[in-house]
Formats: C-alpha cells, sequence, structure tokens
C-alpha cells in the first residue's frame, strides 16, 4: 500500500474569517465548493504538494456541526491519498484496522472512506481515491 499525505482538514465556524488567517502565511484559496448532502462548505488551500482543507457546517446538526459543538474549532482528520480505495480498504480490515467506512463513497474529490479515531491514536483518518 502507498499513500500520500492530501490534505489536513480543519473544522471553521467560518470559511472567510478562516481564511483570513491562513492567507497570512501567503496560502490562497483555490477551489471551493459545496456538498449538500453533507451539509457542508469546503475551501482548499494549497500547501505545496498538499492542501488545508477548511470545513464550514451549512447546518448544526451535520457531523462538522456536531464536531464543532463538541471541540471547537480545529484539526478535524487527516487525509491519505490511495490509488486503489477498494484493496486499502480491504487491506487494512485484514490487519485489524477498524474502519468507519466499509465501502467507499462520493467526497469532493474522489472516492472517500474514513478509518475510526481509535485506528489513527485519536486521530480521524480518511482516505481519497482522486478522481481521473
Amino acid at each position: 500500500m502507498k499513500v500520500k499525505l492530501d490534505h489536513v482538514a480543519l473544522a471553521v465556524r467560518n470559511l472567510e474569517e478562516a481564511l483570513g488567517v491562513y492567507e497570512q502565511f501567503g496560502l490562497e484559496l483555490g477551489e471551493t465548493c459545496t456538498m449538500e448532502e453533507s451539509g457542508l462548505r469546503i475551501g482548499f488551500l494549497s500547501a505545496g504538494e498538499s492542501q488545508l482543507e477548511l470545513l464550514e457546517p451549512l447546518r448544526p446538526d451535520t457531523t462538522v456541526g456536531r464536531f464543532l459543538e463538541r471541540r471547537g474549532e480545529g484539526l478535524h482528520h487527516i487525509c491519505f491519498q490511495v490509488d486503489d480505495i477498494q484493496a486499502t480498504l480491504a487491506e487494512l480490515s485484514a490487519r485489524g484496522v477498524e474502519l468507519i467506512d466499509r465501502e467507499p463513497r462520493p467526497g469532493a474529490e474522489g472516492l472517500t472512506a474514513f478509518l475510526h479515531p481509535r485506528a489513527g491514536k485519536g486521530v480521524l483518518i480518511e482516505l481519497v481515491q482522486k478522481d481521473g
């Protein structure tokens, strides 16, 4: 299994306010997208070969909305890019790694799946297989 760091995701209450913080470091907003089904507005900032992903909930009853209520703004998850997400999930499952998603689902940039935070020593880990 070969992985590379794709992005670090931060839960934020307001995308524009958070942008002001990271623009101070010379990072610029690239794409933004709204995922109504997940209740998220997402902004991507290029940081070399990786990205920062800012997650703003559209409603308080979303996963990120509940996260903000419990923990406040900050690190939400890290994401590793993989070539074959199905094979990676099968390999991790065979090793006994605790998965949230046994099957990948559509995400902002391709197919995604999450590992349970217990599998990452308290850190939520996302896997992504990018489109194209």
